[in-house]
């Protein structure tokens, strides 16, 4: 029998590299790895984040019918997909700010929303969306007011348009303030998301067709910004602790009364609110009535200004001059001193009497005018022929004179 050990030999090499290559390959060559439950690669790509914050622009209207903006409004369709709910809200700051800033949170629900609750809830959630993002200010005031300073195109109507001359009842109010305190300790509308404008459906903004249309609530249509602007991570904006004093919020706010200012980073609401200096005090003898030096320069503030000294006083006068040398310190007043007047607000509530009241002269735009005096050179008169009572007299009909009826009296104009 032949030796067949050498062909068992090669026959056993031929069997290992067979059983090794297949092994060989699969070491040395890469193999793509793929997660288990991972997306796609169109999935997993972010909206892409762009180098600065979006521009804010002014609230303006395209010049359409009502029933035509509600055409255009209803033929934008609403965004795919969901709509994440805003993290809850904490505020930063002491009590004062805190109190500051439920006010204007509660104002901007009020007069934007009206005395609906949910309504205000949503507006509500916008202005607190605002203050987290970047493109706004940073605190609540300061996106409340922002661009308040113009006639029109404010980011809140209600800043601009005169809306703040009407008081809501005591009750609408407290309801305003309620939700806007629960907002602040982390109450969350979720129905309008990230939103951070909105309109009613009547009117067409020109920015509507430029974002992402998400919600709507009654008549109001609510919108977040495009691509990742509009995301969660794009709200990663602090909260500024201090909340300035608006003027324009004294009528309705304790907390919104006396020094006004502009503290940190808050340059928008320097902008919005026309008096910043500190409210007079009033006479010692006489704690309604305040008489202050006047920038001429400022007169768009003077109303703001009474109205901040007056506060919630029922019966009060400010009276105001920009020439410092003919301003009077004390009462009564000369006539002299009362023609020189600039400005004066004067308030009755039991007499139903509230009114500004300009010096014409001087600022030859404005009205209603005060009464101008008459003054005659006189001799003087002879000794003990009139005393201290009769120049009061003079005096007190002087200051009459400079005051109208309550019957002709119809608010501040």
């Amino acid at each position: 029998m032949p030796n067949l050990r050498p062909l068992h030999l090669i026959l056993a090499a031929i069997a290992l590299v067979a059983l090794a290559l297949p092994l060989l390959v699969t070491h040395l060559v890469p193999v793509a790895e793929v997660e288990i439950g991972a997306p796609s690669i169109e999935q997993a790509r972010p909206a892409a984040r762009k180098t600065a914050p979006p521009p804010v622009e002014p609230l303006q209207y395209i010049e359409v019918a009502p029933e035509d903006a509600r055409a255009i409004n209803a033929a934008v369709p609403f965004v795919k997909g969901p709509v994440p709910p805003a993290r809850p809200f904490r505020f930063v700051g002491d009590a004062e700010a805190f109190a500051r800033a439920t006010d204007c949170l509660a104002a901007a629900a009020y007069y934007e929303a009206g005395d609906d609750a949910e309504g205000e809830r949503a507006v509500v959630q916008v202005v607190l969306n605002r203050l987290r993002h970047p493109a706004f200010p940073k605190t609540v005031c300061g996106v409340v007011f922002q661009g308040a300073e113009r006639s029109t195109g404010c980011q809140f109507t209600f800043t601009c348009d005169g809306a703040l001359r009407r008081t809501p009842s005591p009750a609408a109010w407290t309801r305003a303030r309620d939700v806007a305190t629960k907002a602040l300790r982390g109450s969350v509308y979720k129905q309008v998301g990230w939103a951070t404008h909105y309109h009613t459906d009547w009117v067409v903004p020109y920015w509507s067709s430029s974002l992402d249309k998400i919600a709507e609530l009654h008549t109001h249509l609510f919108f977040r910004w495009t691509g990742w602007w509009g995301t969660a991570p794009a709200f990663n904006r602090s909260q500024s602790p201090n909340e300035a004093i608006v003027p324009q919020l004294a009528a309705l706010s304790e907390h919104h009364r006396g020094v006004g200012g502009m503290p940190g980073e808050d340059t928008q609401l320097a902008d919005a609110v026309p008096f910043f200096g500190r409210t007079p005090a009033p006479l010692a003898s006489d704690r309604n009535t305040f008489l202050t030096s006047l920038n001429p320069a400022q007169a768009d503030s003077f109303q703001n200004m009474a109205l901040a000294s007056c506060a919630d006083r029922s019966r009060c006068k400010f009276m105001g001059w920009t020439e410092p040398d003919a301003m009077a310190f004390s009462l009564p007043l000369s006539p002299e001193q009362l023609n020189a007047m600039s400005f004066s607000y004067i308030r009755d509530r039991g007499s139903n009497l509230e009114r500004a009241l300009w010096n014409c002269d001087e600022f030859k735009q404005r009205s209603p005018c005060m009464k101008r005096l008459a003054i005659r050179a006189m001799p003087a008169p002879r000794e003990n022929t009139r005393g201290p009572a009769d120049l009061d007299g003079v005096r007190r009909k002087a200051d009459a004179a400079a005051e109208p009826a309550p019957g002709n009296a119809t608010g501040v104009e």
